[in-house]
């Protein structure tokens, strides 16, 4: 049998592995011939019998190079199996009504109530939940849009932990008071879209929205058991959020791009372009069908607006936010917890380890884990309702033309009154003519490459550091002037930035506040296990990395 015969490893592969005698040809002789006790070897077997990481002299020959290797990601995979599996509570909604009211049915076939179709929701449940690729292609669609990526729920990888490893709490329940108080912000957020966030303190729609919401304590965020006020509206819950102009420093700095500076000027649409709010047009979303043109404003402007802010997130990639950020931060002073910051180390510069080659691999990494994370919890565990389609309950509650199990707090608010005065229904108006994806709505992707991205992001820099020189639009969005006011920190900024696209999604219509905190917490779990086993690999005198996670409290690993 030849070298490159499948079944036997070629002389020089067997070399690197020790230049042991033991046959190669299966899974079991490998595993014999790595077990060989050498004097690595055995150090790695105490420290995995300790617990601890697999790390001894940097000093090692090819063969038991190899053997290292190998049991820094035995190591790694052996601790995840250790811990205790996911239990995937889920709120009960897909049981509760057989109509599955409660549950994502977009891109399925649906009656003039857009109500599902019983045997088309069947064949999505039963396909994932036997993964098989037939079952899939049997789910039907009445109209062009395809259901985004429900296979990948299945996916597995070689790094971080297994997508179906972290957990979430369930979603709101469709009748829940949570549920209510979370449309009832989007309906807000709908009616607000043009108003520039500099103007908020001022503006009567927004003190309005303000005081209206404040009579759901059941909103999740800083203002829970208190009143909402224009300078907590429509934020997140962290320190970074509540501090300053509401969009981070991260999308108005200017971006060096290698050999370009790219000023972070936007294509925005026109304002008072909403969508779905005809019932026609949102029965035909519910179906599938994709959306129509938009129109644009000329020319390009910095982000004043929700609206300004929805379009970005309409437009960008996965990570590009992060991407800018980690762009802008590859001159910014690094984490405190850095080894290239020791005495011992001033002969020497960070690079593909601990500088922007290794920040940029990890986080574009992490970005993707986390989807992987949020789209097993989407399609196998959630399968949460979109907000366009519990307004269309709303709607038709509201009209008499059928009954749902919408909380009377909502019901009873007077911001539908404000609602069918300015749209004509008491649907959602969304700021996309597609309405939302074809994906269930908890957590949010965006929000899950958030929380991803920017724990990556905190690891690696200073988060105490300052933003120097920080700025905020002029009135017409199309000149960056000095801000002066509270200090603004990197970790700060970047907290702001993760609810910044978490939250311009939902103000485009397409998720709930709850959406966005789940996938913030399933990108930071994705993101923790990933530098838990980077911390294992390096071999500078490193003590491991320290953050500040969204709940405020400080990690170290």
């Amino acid at each position: 049998m030849s070298a490159g015969t499948p079944g036997r490893r070629s002389a020089g592969a067997d070399s690197q592995l020790g230049n042991t005698a033991t046959p190669m040809g299966s899974r079991r002789a490998f595993l014999r011939a790595i077990a060989v006790p050498t004097a690595v070897g055995t150090c790695f077997a105490r420290s995995l019998t300790a617990g601890t990481s697999p790390k001894s002299d940097r000093s090692v020959s090819r063969a038991d190079r190899a053997i290292r290797a190998y049991q820094i990601r035995e190591h790694a995979a052996a601790r995840y199996r250790r811990e205790a599996a996911a239990t995937h509570q889920r709120n009960g909604d897909e049981e509760r009504y057989f109509s599955r009211i409660g549950s994502y049915t977009k891109g399925l076939p649906h009656d003039r109530l857009g109500e599902v179709r019983p045997d088309a929701y069947a064949a999505l449940v039963r396909a994932l939940t036997t993964g098989d690729p037939e079952d899939f292609a049997r789910i039907p669609l009445p109209g062009a849009a395809r259901q985004v990526n429900p296979q990948s729920a299945f996916a597995f990888d070689l790094t971080g932990p297994d997508a179906h490893q972290p957990d979430l709490q369930a979603a709101p329940a469709l009748a829940s008071a949570e549920a209510a108080g979370e449309l009832a912000e989007l309906y807000c957020q709908a009616l607000t879209r043009d108003v520039p966030f500099a103007r908020y303190d001022i503006d009567p729609d927004v003190n309005r929205a303000a005081a209206y919401l404040s009579a759901f304590p059941e909103l999740r965020g800083p203002r829970a058991g208190t009143r909402v006020s224009p300078a907590t509206i429509f934020r997140g819950t962290t320190a970074g959020d509540l501090a300053g102009p509401y969009v981070s420093q991260f999308l108005y700095q200017p971006v060096p791009y290698g050999p370009y500076t790219v000023a972070q000027r936007v294509r925005v649409t026109a304002p008072s372009a909403d969508y779905l709010t005809e019932y026609a047009d949102w029965l035909a979303a519910q179906n599938g069908a994709g959306g129509g043109p938009m129109s644009f404003l000329p020319g390009t402007r910095y982000i004043v607006c929700a609206r300004d802010l929805a379009e970005y997130v309409h437009r960008d990639f996965s990570f590009q936010a992060f991407l800018n950020a980690a762009l802008i931060l590859a001159s910014a002073p690094v984490a405190r917890s850095n080894p290239y910051r020791r005495p011992e180390l001033r002969n020497q510069e960070p690079f593909t380890t601990f500088g922007q080659p290794h920040v940029l691999d990890v986080m574009s990494h992490a970005a993707n884990l986390a989807l992987r994370a949020a789209w097993c919890q989407k399609w196998i565990v959630h399968r949460r309702l979109r907000p366009e389609a519990m307004g269309g309950l709303v709607h038709h509650t509201r009209t008499g033309r059928a009954r749902y199990p919408i909380h009377a707090s909502l019901l009873a608010s007077p911001i539908l009154e404000l609602v069918i005065a300015r749209r004509g229904t008491y649907l959602l108006s969304t700021a996309y003519p597609e309405g939302s994806p074809t994906h269930p709505s908890y957590p949010a992707g965006h929000a899950s490459v958030a929380g991803a991205c920017v724990t990556i992001l905190k690891a690696f820099y200073d988060e105490q550091a300052p933003i120097p020189n920080p700025v905020v639009p002029d009135a017409s969005g199309q000149a960056l002037v000095p801000y002066r006011g509270v200090t603004l920190t990197i970790g700060g900024e970047l907290d702001k930035l993760a609810s910044n696209i978490a939250f311009g999604r939902n103000a485009a219509g397409i998720h709930f506040r709850s959406d966005a905190s789940a996938g913030f917490a399933i990108g930071e779990a994705v993101a923790l296990g990933m530098l838990r086993e980077l911390k294992d690999c390096v071999t500078e005198p490193f003590d491991g990395f320290s953050l500040t996670a969204f709940s405020g409290r400080v990690v170290r690993i």
